[in-house]
C-alpha cells in the first residue's frame, strides 16, 4: 500500500463507526472512550453559498494528494427543519477522489443544529482521526453562524470569498475577519477579482495591527477551484498555520477548546430535550397563550421540572 493510502477495510469499518456514533447506537460510548483525543490536522472550510465550497475543497483534496497525504472530508448539508432530511450533493461534487484509497468523504446532515454543523461533529472527527488520516476537512453549510463554530472545531479555519457582491464588506460585519486563518478569494479569474482581494487584505492589515492581534498575518489567496489554480500557495498557508500553531504553543489550546465546546453542546441538547417534554406533558404554551402563565413563571415551571427530576 502507498503513503497516505488506507485500506479498503479501514474505510469500511469507519463508515460504520461514523454511523454508530452519530446515532449514538449501541456501543458507542465504549468506542470513544476506547479512541485518543482528535491528533489530525483539522481544517474548516466555509463562506457564503455560490462561493465554491465543495469545488475548492476538491480542488484543495487534489493538492494534498499530489503530497502524499491522506484526506477525510466532512461535508455539513442542511437538513430540512420539516422533514429533517438533506441534500448530500457533496460526494457527486467530488467524484474525482471516488476511488481514491488515500481520500474519505462522509457527507453528514446538520439535523437542525445551530450553527450549520452537527451535534456529534467531535465524536465523528476522534472516529476519523483514530483510522490515520493526515488532514480532516469539514465544510460546512455557510450561513448562520457556521462560521464562528468552525472555528471552534478546526485548528486552521479557511474562509472563501467570490469577486463582487461586497463580500469583503459581508465577511466584516458578520465578524470572520477574525476567524479566518486564511482568506482565498476563489474565481479570481472573474472581475473584480483583484479588488476584492485588495479590499480583504487592507480590513485585515487593521485587524493585525490592533493590540488584541494573534500574531499570525492571514494570507489573501487567489484562487481558480475549477483548474487548481492557487491551490499550492493554499497548502503551503495551510501547512505554515500549522507549524505556527505547534511553535506558539496554540495547537494544544485549540484541542482542549474542541472538548469544551462538545461537553457543553451535548450538555445543552440533553436539557433542551428535557425542556421540550416537560413543555409538551404539561402544555406550558399553551397556558402562557390562555395568559394562565407569563413567559418567566413557564420557563421557572420548566426548569423546576428539570431539577426534579435530575
Amino acid at each position: 500500500m502507498k503513503s497516505g493510502e488506507v485500506s479498503g477495510d479501514k474505510i469500511r469499518e469507519l463508515a460504520q463507526q461514523i454511523t454508530l456514533v452519530e446515532n449514538s447506537g449501541t456501543g458507542s460510548t465504549q468506542l470513544l472512550a476506547s479512541m485518543p483525543t482528535p491528533s489530525a490536522h483539522i481544517v474548516g472550510i466555509t463562506g457564503p453559498p455560490g462561493v465554491g465550497k465543495s469545488t475548492s475543497t476538491s480542488a484543495l483534496i487534489t493538492q494534498l494528494r499530489s503530497e502524499g497525504k491522506s484526506v477525510a472530508v466532512l461535508a455539513v448539508d442542511p437538513s430540512s427543519t420539516f422533514s429533517k432530511g438533506a441534500l448530500l450533493g457533496d460526494r457527486i461534487r467530488m467524484q474525482d477522489h471516488a476511488l481514491d484509497s488515500g481520500v474519505f468523504i462522509r457527507s453528514l446532515a446538520s439535523r437542525g443544529h445551530l450553527g450549520g454543523l452537527t451535534g456529534t461533529i467531535y465524536s465523528v472527527l476522534k472516529v476519523i482521526s483514530a483510522a490515520g488520516f493526515d488532514l480532516i476537512i469539514i465544510e460546512t453549510v455557510g450561513v448562520g453562524q457556521s462560521e464562528i463554530e468552525i472555528a471552534k472545531m478546526a485548528d486552521t479555519s479557511i474562509v472563501i470569498a467570490a469577486p463582487g457582491a461586497g463580500d469583503g464588506i459581508q465577511a466584516a460585519k458578520a465578524g470572520i475577519l477574525e476567524i479566518a486563518d486564511i482568506f482565498t478569494v476563489n474565481k479570481s479569474d472573474r472581475p473584480g477579482a483583484d479588488a476584492t482581494v485588495r479590499e480583504l487584505k487592507g480590513m485585515l492589515s487593521m485587524v493585525s495591527a490592533a493590540p488584541s492581534g494573534s500574531g499570525w498575518e492571514t494570507p489573501v489567496i487567489p484562487t481558480i477551484a475549477t483548474d487548481g489554480s492557487g491551490f499550492v500557495e493554499l497548502c503551503e498557508s495551510i501547512s505554515q498555520h500549522y507549524a505556527y500553531l505547534v511553535d506558539q504553543g496554540l495547537l494544544e489550546q485549540k484541542r482542549i477548546g474542541r472538548i469544551r465546546e462538545s461537553l457543553l453542546a451535548r450538555t445543552m441538547n440533553d436539557l433542551a430535550l428535557k425542556a421540550q417534554e416537560i413543555e409538551s406533558q404539561q402544555d406550558v404554551a399553551v397556558h402562557c397563550a390562555a395568559g394562565e402563565l407569563s413567559e418567566d413563571q413557564a420557563c421557572d415551571l420548566i426548569r423546576n421540572a428539570i431539577k426534579a427530576g435530575s
